[in-house]
């Protein structure tokens, strides 16, 4: 009786042994899984507003009295915020930057550069 009950209770641990082992290839697995679905996509060229540009911005948002700044032609947290309220009231999407759409709708011309993307 002795000499079965040992077997089972080795059967047991040396079972839990090989559950834990599988356990931890599994995590390893899905965890290189995941790293390879993140490899970074390369970006295009980054859409920047020129210093005429934003102060001509600001100079709108400040006659639509969505910003009470100076026109600096600097994007600093103010002129944001104005432009998040310029976004909203216009239904555009609601980033805080000077990006392609907003520059359009504002009526400011854009580069040659900035058209092309």
């Amino acid at each position: 009786m002795k000499k079965i009950l040992s077997i089972i209770l080795s059967l047991l641990f040396v079972s839990s042994i090989v559950l834990a082992g599988q356990n931890a290839n599994r995590s390893t697995t899905t965890n290189n899984s995941t790293t390879a679905a993140k490899t970074p996509r390369k970006r295009g060229p980054v859409f920047r507003a020129n210093k005429d540009q934003v102060k001509q911005a600001q100079a709108i948002l400040k006659q639509r009295g969505f910003y009470a700044g100076e026109q600096t032609g600097k994007l600093d947290a103010d002129t944001r915020a104005g432009l998040k309220k310029y976004q909203a009231a216009e239904n555009l999407k609601v980033t805080g930057t000077l990006n392609k759409a907003t520059l359009e709708k504002m009526g400011i011309t854009l580069t040659d550069k900035q058209k092309d993307m």
